[in-house]
């Protein structure tokens, strides 16, 4: 992805939008929903957007203060997609203020958060400096006991990780309830796929306001936001409102490497163990204690999932994990995510089957060459998409070129230009990281499946 120098566009944007600001939040409860809508202002444009949550007979009785606070952080992570636009200096928060250790946490969350957006629009800036808060109001907030609960929420993006989260966690004793945040097809197909009716699940919508895209259209800064931190927020909110103990993600270990060697440059930084690490310790502090938030699959890198989700047959063709083809809902076979799924599979699934998954032979077009020198380590940075490390993607090939793979022109290419193709090992899909918040009822069962 090539890097535009907009350095000078950064500076002039952040002159004619000195101030960005959080003016509100509002919300409603009509039937069974709770309607959310949220004001931003750049000074110039005023933005709207909006979320809805599922509500039941059940949650119609949380703590007004604790509702309000979910509601005002899931604002303040939104905020982040709109005040990027110009990236004014000053944000001012009306709503609430916060302490110094909070402001220093949003301050990291903005620039690391952002790093990717930064780095590809040629964007040179301390994170001190970055952004500051500017507060209208004294009111203050702290965690919240919330009501007594149990069972399993789990979100669902539609792709291979969830869904071997979902298969594995239905041997604990917890109730499971699927989550989706603007759900894909493919998201209520491994819904499906699991076993589950999708009246059990939650489908949580939000709305863009649509003064962003104009935005967009006229050469405002554009780019990557850190949307899991978004999802960590709305996800919280969902848990408490439905009494869930335990919010399980399906982020893996190897989110935690950077997507720009020798850089803190991560495209998946809010999926990395260092923000899931930052959110637990925030959320426990001023918002609930309550809820355990946790990515169950932090243990495994991406080639013990892979290994795991090749035995899931039910879920093989329904997934989907391409960005550029989740509109149609298609594998588009032309993007480095695609490719990466393909190659990370290949050791466990036969050349014909992934053939028939994916629309054609990804292994054999040279038309992938770029994409795949930058998953191998062959280019200088790793695609900006969700991708696993560069030695899972080195061993999956020889891994796969040993058991066959040998006419794939991609594999050739690598075993002919990479000096230590030839004596890369395997296997270590069956080491566990012990960087992980997994409770032991629920580690047990990757034990187990591992074993």
């Amino acid at each position: 992805m090539p890097i535009r120098n907009r350095q000078v566009d950064f500076l002039k944007f952040r002159k004619l939008h000195p101030e960005f600001s959080y003016l509100s939040f509002h919300r409603e409860i009509e039937k069974d929903t709770l309607y959310i809508r949220y004001h931003f202002s750049d000074g110039k444009i005023d933005f709207y957007p909006e979320y809805h949550i599922p509500l039941s007979c059940d949650n119609m009785n949380i703590d007004s203060r604790l509702l309000d606070n979910l509601l005002f952080h899931i604002g303040l992570c939104e905020l982040i997609s709109y005040w990027k636009s110009s990236c004014a200096p000053l944000v001012k928060i009306y709503p609430y203020r916060l302490s110094k250790e909070a402001e220093q946490w949003w301050k990291k969350l903005f620039y690391n958060g952002l790093g990717e957006f930064r780095y590809l629009n040629g964007i040179e800036h301390t994170e001190e400096d970055f952004v500051r808060f500017e507060y209208l109001s004294d009111r203050s907030f702290s965690a919240i006991e919330s009501a007594e609960n149990s069972g399993i929420l789990i979100p669902v993006g539609g792709g291979k990780d969830s869904a071997v989260t979902l298969e594995l966690l239905k041997q604990s004793t917890e109730k499971i309830t699927p989550f989706t945040l603007n759900g894909i097809p493919a998201s209520f197909r491994t819904i499906e796929a699991a076993g589950f009716d999708l009246t059990q699940s939650i489908s949580v919508k939000r709305k863009l306001d649509p003064a962003l895209l104009k935005l967009n259209d006229q050469g405002y800064l554009n780019g990557h936001t850190p949307f899991s931190a978004l999802l960590a927020f709305v996800s919280l909110t969902t848990a408490v409102l439905h009494q869930k103990k335990f919010i399980a993600l399906s982020n893996e270990s190897s989110a935690n490497e950077s997507t720009v060697p020798n850089t803190n440059i991560n495209h998946q930084y809010s999926k990395s163990f260092e923000f899931e690490e930052d959110f637990r310790a925030y959320y426990k502090r001023y918002i609930t204690f309550s809820v355990d938030y946790f990515s169950f699959l932090r243990p495994l890198t991406e080639s013990g999932i892979a290994c795991i989700f090749s035995s899931l047959e039910q879920h093989h063709r329904t997934f989907r994990s391409c960005n550029c083809g989740s509109k149609q809902d298609i594998w588009c076979g032309r993007c480095p995510k695609c490719l990466f799924v393909w190659i990370i599979l290949s050791p466990y699934l036969s050349e014909e089957y992934l053939t028939d998954i994916f629309g054609k032979n990804l292994g054999n077009d040279m038309v992938l060459l770029e994409d795949f020198k930058k998953l191998s380590g062959l280019s200088t940075e790793k695609p900006f998409e969700c991708v696993g490390t560069i030695d899972e993607v080195r061993q999956s090939v020889v891994e796969a070129y040993k058991k066959g793979r040998q006419n794939n022109r991609l594999y050739q290419y690598f075993m002919e230009n990479h000096s230590g193709a030839n004596s890369q090992g395997f296997g270590f899909h069956h080491i566990l990281s012990n960087r992980h918040f997994v409770p032991e009822q629920f580690l047990v069962i990757l034990k187990n499946i591992l074993s």
